[in-house]
């Protein structure tokens, strides 16, 4: 379970090496489409640290 400053609503997360993340997120029935996510650096882009995710009606 997050503590302190890992709890609330949150643009950015930080992985460690080895570590996994689940991104719950809020989708309001308009915003259906393709969103992507990725890391800001470009060699982790590179190495897989990007990618797409679909809201469905």
């Amino acid at each position: 379970d997050p503590t302190g400053v890992e709890r609330g609503w949150k643009d950015t997360v930080l992985v460690n090496p080895g570590e996994r993340v689940r991104i719950i997120g809020r989708f309001e029935p308009v915003n259906f489409g393709k969103y992507v996510y990725h890391c800001h650096i470009l060699e982790h882009e590179d190495a897989g640290m990007m990618g797409l995710f679909e809201v469905l009606p």
